[in-house]
């Protein structure tokens, strides 16, 4: 048995000469950023943002790669498969939490399959009704669910979409009942809501503000914990007495599973360079985007709460797998 020890010593040495070739020479060619969303929509836009900036850090082209379809499940599953060697990332947001909720099976294994790398940024939704329901205020319109239990409604851009949970939060927190109206996507929902066919509605701020501006809707809370910098005389849901009502819309960079730790650890550290310069913080804002800034063992953590968060809501809300 003489033999083993030395024998430890040297595979130690060789795993860790290894480690340091993967970080010394990462990365070694083009990187693929798997989007699992179609072109234009705002987390390909958040991520185009990003990479554009990591590519330069890196000095490798990142190959922005969209891969919409079931509901973003077809693109995640493809990046599960992909080599783990930090050529091949997913950039992806809090619908990966919400797909978990929604879908009897997937294509791979959430919390298994990936680590969770780097976050990017948040984004909180804003609670917004048509002016001629007469709403001021958000406490105007829990009055008016709680005296007409049910009747109400509010829109969501579908099943599982951030504005159906945000709403979904909303609702517990509030304790009333509304009337769930799905539709294809935001654009539908935010039309019936400025023609008073729907009642409320959460949506990203960025994607509010236009008709904010213009008077189509009126703004009746923010889903933070602290206020909008585009909104700062909307009170947060926490300070209309709603604390549980929070729903923050995040994204960040994830790999598959056996991606070195040197290379998670290359990639992190680069995230956190991008999303703290102002140019970049600038583009971001302008989405409604605030830098989210954690170490990978935190943005892990955060991430994993997140998806049993999701679960809970989904019971709670009686959200049915599809």
């Amino acid at each position: 048995m003489a033999f083993v020890k030395p024998f430890a010593v040297a595979l130690l040495a060789v795993c860790a000469a290894t480690s340091a070739g993967h970080a010394q020479n990462y990365p070694s060619r083009n990187i693929t950023a798997i989007i699992p969303f179609a072109a234009g929509n705002a987390n390909d836009i958040t991520a185009r943002i990003v990479f554009e900036q990591l590519s330069k850090q890196l000095g490798q082209p990142i190959v922005i790669e969209g891969r919409p379809g079931a509901g973003g499940t077809i693109g995640v599953g493809q990046a599960a498969r992909a080599a783990p060697d930090g050529h091949t990332i997913l950039f992806h947001s809090a619908t990966f939490s919400a797909s978990y909720v929604t879908h009897k099976t997937l294509p791979y294994d959430t919390l298994n399959d990936f680590i969770a790398v780097a976050p990017v940024g948040i984004s909180p939704s804003v609670l917004v009704a048509a002016p001629s329901k007469g709403y001021k205020t958000a406490a105007d319109l829990i009055a008016a669910a709680k005296a007409k239990p049910g009747e109400l409604n509010f829109a969501s851009a579908g099943i599982g979409a951030a504005s159906h949970l945000a709403a979904e939060k909303f609702i517990a927190a509030a304790g009333i009942k509304a009337q769930h109206i799905p539709f294809k996507g935001p654009v539908e929902a935010l039309t019936e809501v400025m023609a008073g066919r729907i009642d409320f509605y959460f949506l990203p701020i960025a994607a509010a503000m236009p008709q904010i501006t213009q008077g189509t809707v009126t703004v009746l809370a923010v889903s933070s914990d602290k206020r909008a910098p585009q909104l700062p005389n909307i009170p947060t849901t926490a300070e209309i007495g709603l604390p549980a009502a929070a729903y923050a819309f995040w994204n960040g960079t994830f790999v598959p599973a056996k991606t070195p730790r040197e290379i998670v650890d290359r990639l992190h550290a680069e995230h956190a360079k991008v999303v703290a310069l102002p140019e970049v913080k600038e583009r971001l804002a302008k989405m409604g985007i605030e830098p989210l800034v954690m170490s990978q063992p935190e943005f892990d953590k955060y991430f994993r709460a997140d998806v049993a968060d999701t679960e809970k809501l989904a019971k709670t809300a009686g959200i049915q797998k599809q």
